[in-house]
C-alpha cells in the first residue's frame, strides 16, 4: 500500500527506529547502549509492552507491523513507526538478538538472527519489555562499513537522533551509554521546557519564550529564541509535529520571515516549534525515515506560524533590547554638552613668566619678582639634540598608523597610503598558526586572568570533550565541569579572553566541530584552520594602541601571503598618490 525504502544509512539510523517502537511500546523507560559509535553494538532497552512469541518472530519480516490493521489507518497515524521495513532492513545487515516478554507471560522469548545462520528462538529469563541488540553493523557488506565517517562523526548523528526522540517525550526516562560511560541521563521532565533544558541546556533555556496559536486547522506551542541569541549558522531549530521531529524548509521560512528587523541578515534564531493537527490533513510517509512530511494546507499553516512567532516577539518586547554587532568597532566615549559644567572642569591656572627670557643668552634679566634661571651651558643642547631626536623619531613611528572605526589601519606606504581590513588580517594570521599547530602539533595559549565557566548542555559538551585533543592542539584550554559545562581556561593567541567573547566563541567552535565534512588530511587540515580562523578573527581584539597596531602590521607581514584570506579576499589596499590627488580635482 505504500513506497518503502531503506532506511538504515548509518548506526544512527538504527538508533532512531528503535528508539521510536520503544516510545510506541509505552515505555516510561528507553536504555540506549553504544560500543564504538555504533560499529560494534547498538542496544535498545525498554519497559515496554513487549511481544507474543509469534510476534517476536514476525517483527523481522518485511512488511510487518502491528501499528496498522487496515489500509484506512495509514490516513490516521498517532505512532512513530508503521512502515514494518526498519527491523527487517535492520536484520539484514547486522548480527540481531532480541529479546521480549509480555507483563503477563512467565518467560520470554529471544531470538537471535545471524545472516546464513537464519532465525533462532528460545524462552529465556527478561524483565517485561524489549531488548534489541543490534551487533557488526554492515558486517556482511563491507562497502557500506567503509564509507562509515569517524567515530565522532557517527556519535554525533546518534546524539542528533536521540535527542530528537526525547526532546517531545518528557514524560519519558532516557539514557545514552557509550563505551562504558554514562553520556546523557534524562529523568522525566515536569514539562517541555524542563526536557529541553536536560537535553541543549540552561542557556538555551534562558533565552527562549513561549509560542502559542490555536486555531481549527492547528495548534502551534513552543519556544523561539530571543534576536540576541542567534547565531550565524544553523543549530537548535526542531519541528516537530504529533510528537515527530521533521525537516520543513517551508515553514522555517515563516519563522525566518517573523524575526525579519529583528536579527541581522545570516543569522539564524533557536526555536523549538510543536505542531498539533488533525491526522487526516497530514501526510508522514512521503520519507523513508520519515523526517520530511506534507500538511494539507501548509500555506494557512505557514501564515499562523508566522503570526504566531511575530505576536510572540512583539508581545516580550523584545526590538527594543536588541543590539547588531558593528564589526568589533571599538566605541570611545563622547562628553556631551553639559560634562565640564557638571563635572566642574577648570582651567588650569596660568604660570607666571618673562617674555623677555632667552635661554640661549649666557647673562639673562631676572624674571620679573623671581630668581635668575639656571644659566645656559654651552653645548647643552647639542649633548641632548640626540635624545630629543630619537623622542621625536619614536613618536612619528608610533603615531604613522591609524585605526578607522575599529575596523582598518592606514598607515604610510612608498607610493601613498596603505589600508589594512584589521579582521582579515587576523584571519590571515590566525589561519598560518593554525596550519602549524596542526601539522607540527605546536600553539601558543593564552591563559585567561579567570577561567570563563559556559553552560553548553550535555550534547555539546561531549562534543568538546570528544574533540579535546584537536583544541588543545590548536591552543584551547577547555576543560569539562559539572554534568553540562565546561571552564575555559585560556585561548589561542590573537583571541579574546573576556567573558561574552568566550561565550560566543565557544559557540562558534561548536559550530565549526559539528561540520561532517570529510577529505584527505592535508586538505581537511585547510579547512579545519580557515574555520578556525575566521573565528579567531571575529573575536580578535581591535588594536587600540600604537604599539598593538604595529604588532599586528608585524604579524601580518610576516604571514607567507599577506594580501589575501585563505579563501582569496583582499586585505591590504594601496592608495598611491595618483588617486589621492584625482580626488580633490
Amino acid at each position: 500500500m505504500i513506497a518503502a525504502g531503506e532506511v538504515v544509512q548509518r548506526p544512527a539510523s538504527v538508533v532512531k527506529e528503535l528508539m521510536e517502537n520503544a516510545v510506541d511500546a509505552g515505555a516510561s523507560q528507553v536504555d540506549v547502549v553504544i560500543s564504538d559509535s555504533g560499529r560494534t553494538l547498538i542496544q535498545v532497552i525498554d519497559n515496554g509492552c513487549g511481544m507474543s512469541p509469534s510476534d517476536a518472530v514476525l517483527c523481522f519480516e518485511r512488511h510487518a507491523t502491528s501499528k496498522i490493521s487496515t489500509p484506512a489507518d495509514l490516513e490516521n497515524i498517532l505512532t512513530y513507526g508503521f512502515r514494518g521495513e526498519a527491523l527487517a532492513s535492520i536484520a539484514a545487515v547486522a548480527q540481531v538478538t532480541l529479546r521480549t516478554r509480555r507483563p503477563d507471560d512467565d518467560t520470554a522469548t529471544q531470538v537471535v538472527i545471524d545472516g546464513e545462520a537464519g532465525v533462532k528462538t528460545s524462552s529465556v529469563s527478561a524483565p517485561s519489555g524489549s531488548n534489541f541488540a543490534v551487533r557488526n553493523l554492515f558486517y556482511n557488506t563491507p562497502a557500506r562499513r567503509k564509507f562509515l565517517k569517524s567515530d565522532n562523526v557517527e556519535f554525533k548523528h546518534i546524539i542528533e537522533e536521540f535527542t530528537r526522540v526525547a526532546i517531545p517525550r518528557p514524560e519519558v526516562g532516557f539514557s545514552l551509554t557509550h563505551n562504558g560511560k554514562e553520556v546523557l541521563v534524562l529523568r522525566k521532565a515536569k514539562s517541555l521546557k524542563f526536557r529541553i533544558q536536560d537535553v541543549i541546556g540552561r542557556n538555551v533555556v534562558g533565552d527562549v519564550v513561549d509560542v502559542s496559536a490555536d486555531t481549527s486547522v492547528v495548534k502551534i506551542s513552543g519556544f523561539a529564541g530571543r534576536p540576541e541569541s542567534a547565531r550565524k549558522t544553523l543549530g537548535n531549530q526542531y519541528f516537530f509535529v504529533g510528537g515527530r521531529f521533521f525537516r520543513s524548509p517551508y515553514l522555517h521560512k515563516a519563522v525566518m520571515k517573523a524575526y525579519e528587523e529583528f536579527i541581522p541578515e545570516g543569522f539564524t534564531p533557536t526555536y523549538f516549534i510543536f505542531l498539533d493537527v488533525d491526522p487526516h490533513s497530514v501526510d508522514v510517509n512521503i520519507h523513508p525515515t520519515k523526517t520530511e512530511i506534507k500538511f494539507e494546507d501548509d500555506n494557512l499553516i505557514f501564515q499562523v506560524l508566522y503570526a504566531s512567532v511575530r505576536e510572540t516577539l512583539g508581545r516580550n518586547s523584545i526590538a527594543a533590547s536588541i543590539e547588531f554587532d558593528r564589526d568589533a568597532a571599538v566605541d570611545f566615549p563622547q562628553r556631551g554638552q553639559g560634562f565640564d559644567e557638571y563635572k566642574g572642569v577648570q582651567q588650569p591656572p596660568v604660570p607666571d613668566f618673562d617674555p623677555s627670557y632667552n635661554p640661549f643668552l649666557t647673562d639673562t634679566p631676572k624674571q620679573s619678582g623671581g630668581s635668575s634661571p639656571a644659566p645656559y651651558r654651552s653645548g647643552g643642547l647639542s649633548a641632548r639634540s640626540g635624545d630629543y631626536g630619537q623622542l621625536f623619531q619614536n613618536a612619528v613611528q608610533e603615531q604613522d598608523a591609524i585605526v578607522v572605526q575599529g575596523r582598518f589601519v592606514v598607515t604610510r606606504s612608498a607610493s601613498g597610503l596603505m589600508i589594512v581590513n584589521i579582521r582579515r588580517a587576523w584571519e590571515r594570521i590566525l589561519y598560518e598558526r593554525t596550519l602549524k599547530a596542526l601539522a607540527d602539533n605546536e600553539h601558543v595559549t593564552q591563559t585567561a586572568l579567570f577561567p570563563v565557566t559556559v553552560n553548553v548542555g550535555m550534547q555539546e559538551k561531549l562534543l568538546l570533550e570528544s574533540n579535546a585533543g584537536l583544541l588543545s592542539s590548536l591552543g584551547f584550554d577547555i576543560s569539562p565541569e559539572g554534568p553540562d559545562s565546561v571552564s575555559v581556561g585560556g585561548v589561542p593567541e590573537g583571541y579574546s579572553c573576556e567573558s561574552g567573547q568566550v561565550e560566543r566563541m565557544i559557540g562558534d567552535l561548536l559550530l565549526i566541530l559539528s561540520d561532517s565534512g570529510s577529505a584527505l588530511q592535508e586538505v581537511m587540515q585547510q579547512k579545519t584552520a580557515a574555520k578556525f580562523a575566521m573565528l579567531g578573527a571575529v573575536n580578535a581584539q581591535v588594536p587600540d594602541s600604537p604599539a598593538s597596531v604595529h604588532h599586528l602590521l608585524d604579524m601580518l607581514f610576516a604571514c607567507d601571503n599577506a594580501e589575501f584570506t585563505s579563501n582569496g579576499r583582499r586585505i591590504v589596499s594601496v592608495l598611491g598618490v595618483d588617486e589621492i590627488e584625482k580626488r580633490f580635482n
